[in-house]
């Protein structure tokens, strides 16, 4: 999947929540949007990587302690 495609599937979505909203103002959406995006990021990275934080560290460009702060944050920690 190439960033454009990811960006129109981020655009549309966007679309589709404030057309929910339906004129109410959104409220802490940076932190909402980081959340549904992260999760399932970390997810699919981690069983790509086999379970390996070392590995899914490197991946993502972070520190294996950020990594693990995060997986606990997101509930992911013990679906290892």
């Amino acid at each position: 999947m190439s960033k454009e495609k990811i960006d129109a599937c981020i655009r549309e979505s966007l679309g589709a929540y404030f057309k929910d909203l339906d004129g109410v103002a959104p409220h802490n959406l940076y932190d909402m949007m980081l959340a549904c995006f992260e999760r399932p990021l970390l997810a699919t990275v981690m069983a790509q990587a086999g379970g390996n934080q070392s590995k899914a560290a490197q991946w993502l460009g972070l520190n294996r302690n950020t990594l693990r702060k995060k997986l606990t944050e997101h509930q992911l920690a013990d679906e290892q």
